[in-house]
This record gives C-alpha cells, sequence and structure tokens, in this order.
C-alpha cells in the first residue's frame, strides 16, 4: 500500500487547456515537505508510475542545492481566439517570452499580432506538440519566420519522428525544441537528440524526480528549458527547484502555468512576478475548498497503490 495518505483536489482550469476543464490532483506530505502526484487521467499505471516516482522524491529527500535562488518564467498561452489574449496575458507579470499553442500558420498568426499590441518586445516559442508532418512544419515555419523574423525564440516539437526533425533543422533558421521526443521514449538512448535540436524541455514529474531529470539532462547534452504538466503551486514547486540548481539552463522557464487554473491549493501561489519565480516549498492550505468527493478520492488512492505495489516505480 502506498505508504501516504492522499489529499485529492479538482481545479477549474481556464479556457478547456488541453481539452480539460478540471484539474484533477493528488497531494501528501513526507518528511521533506509537500509533494503533488498528478498524472492525467487517461494515462495508464506504466505512464504514471514515473510521476508517482518524482513525487515520493519530493517527499522525501531534499532538493539539491541551488545555484540560483529564482527563476525567468514564459507565459504560456493555450490555443485561444485573438480577443482573448490580453486577459490571459495580464496573468504573467512582467513576461517578455510567450509560448503558444499553434496549429498552422493562417489560423494562429493573428494570436503572434494580437500578443505584440500588449508585449511589444515580446519573444515567441511555438508549441506544435509533434502535430505536423515534414512539409507541414517546413511551410508553416517558414512562414512564421518571414512574417516574425527575428521574434520567434524557438517551435517546440514541430514533427514526432526524428528523421522529419533532422530534415527540418537543415530547412529552417529556427531553433528546435523537443519535449515529447523525450518523455514519450525515456529508457532509450536519448544521446542522438543533440543532432535534431537544440534546447530540451523536461518536466520534473514526467521525468522521474529531479535526481531522474539531472541524469536525463546529461544525457542529452542540451541547454534545457524547464516546464511544468498543468501543475498546482506545489507541483511547480519541485520545478523550480530543478531549474535553480541547472547550470544549462537556455533561459525562461514554462514554470508560471499556476495561471492556467482558476484557483489553487494554497493562498501563496507561485505566480510570475516581474517575469520571475522564486524558489520555495509550497504549504498547500486551501486543500478543502477544493476536495472531491470520496469516490473520486478512492479512485486515486487506489491507483497509487497499485502502482506502488506493482513495483513498478
Amino acid at each position: 500500500m502506498f505508504p501516504f495518505e492522499l489529499q485529492v483536489v479538482s481545479i477549474p482550469v481556464k479556457n478547456s487547456f488541453r481539452g480539460i476543464k478540471f484539474r484533477e490532483i493528488a497531494l501528501f506530505e513526507g518528511p521533506a515537505g509537500w509533494s503533488e502526484f498528478s498524472p492525467f487521467i487517461e494515462y495508464d499505471n506504466k505512464q504514471s508510475a514515473t510521476w508517482l516516482k518524482a513525487s515520493l522524491e519530493a517527499a522525501t529527500k531534499p532538493a539539491p542545492n541551488p545555484i540560483r535562488n529564482e527563476v525567468m518564467v514564459n507565459a504560456t498561452l493555450p490555443n485561444v481566439k485573438p480577443g482573448e489574449v490580453e486577459k490571459l496575458l495580464s496573468n504573467f507579470d512582467g513576461c517578455t517570452v510567450i509560448k503558444i499553442k499553434i496549429n498552422d500558420f493562417i489560423m494562429d498568426r493573428e494570436l503572434l499580432i494580437e500578443s505584440l499590441k500588449h508585449v511589444p518586445n515580446a519573444k515567441f516559442r511555438l508549441d506544435i506538440n509533434g502535430g505536423w508532418t515534414l512539409d507541414e512544419a517546413v511551410v508553416n515555419l517558414k512562414n512564421y519566420e518571414g512574417e516574425f523574423a527575428g521574434l520567434i525564440d524557438y517551435v517546440e516539437q514541430p514533427c514526432l519522428d526524428i528523421a522529419d526533425l533532422k530534415a527540418l533543422k537543415n530547412e529552417i533558421g529556427l531553433k528546435i525544441a523537443i519535449d515529447e521526443s523525450i518523455r514519450k521514449f525515456l529508457g532509450s538512448d536519448l544521446t542522438k537528440l543533440k543532432d535534431v535540436a537544440d534546447i530540451a524541455v523536461i518536466k520534473w514529474a514526467p521525468s522521474g524526480g529531479i535526481s531522474a531529470a539531472l541524469n536525463l539532462i546529461e544525457q542529452i547534452s542540451l541547454p534545457v528549458v524547464i516546464s511544468s504538466a498543468l501543475d498546482s503551486s506545489v507541483g511547480i514547486s519541485h520545478g523550480v527547484a530543478l531549474a535553480c540548481v541547472l547550470p544549462n539552463l537556455y533561459g525562461a522557464c514554462g514554470l508560471a502555468t499556476v495561471a492556467l487554473l482558476e484557483a489553487d491549493v494554497t493562498t501563496d501561489s507561485l505566480l510570475a512576478s516581474k517575469g520571475v519565480i522564486s524558489n520555495r516549498r509550497v504549504i498547500p492550505d486551501r486543500i478543502n475548498e477544493f476536495k472531491v468527493d470520496q469516490q473520486r478520492h478512492k479512485w486515486w488512492q487506489d491507483r497509487a497503490d497499485v502502482i506502488y505495489e506493482g513495483s513498478l516505480i
């Protein structure tokens, strides 16, 4: 049986980010402080085991000594209507790097144009989540390069296929970041990824925790951006702790995403302030406001028990 009693909450999500309207999150406290276990509910036990490993490490072991006390963060825009951009960006105080979920050039160029009205010095990160073929990526990215010359920081996971990424790198002048190419192939030889990408996007929980992430980062040998998975401030605190120990941090991290939630488990949320987030642990003092019913609590406790007892971690 999992050695900790879970406290499970359901937090409303703004703009139906990632296609969900509520984010269910399991929290628990260990000797090193509060931790979060929050794989998305559609993930199977094998996928979720990596997240449980991360949460156990964070609850029982202190993070390594940091080399910085705060990290720069980017704003994150879901694929929304241009009329929603101003309100969403107002939640990311001081952020001048904007990550935008992109489908294509024709549909989504207006999101960049609208963003520049409110953050005139913005740089953009275009996140495709592996949604393009090679041909689509070449056409779309050349269009973005042409219209927004010098304003694209990087494009994140334009294609899933490694051969396509390698070919694309020779076709465009933009930096390529990879996310799914890492976390969907944990345990594989990832040393060749530096031949197809410029930046590695690493997430605390899907990597298996800080220790596992550090090993992964060493193997990949690319500059790193630490990102999040729609975590509460508890989960974000561990992502920030990871970012604060990295010597090869690329730049602003995707750790201001509590702003995508309608609420949080703490009254002292980890949100962007003047473009940064401080490195600190979080106490979730609002759990009772968002507790799920007994049936959902049992579902999460059973999930953790099965993973833990099955030695999947």
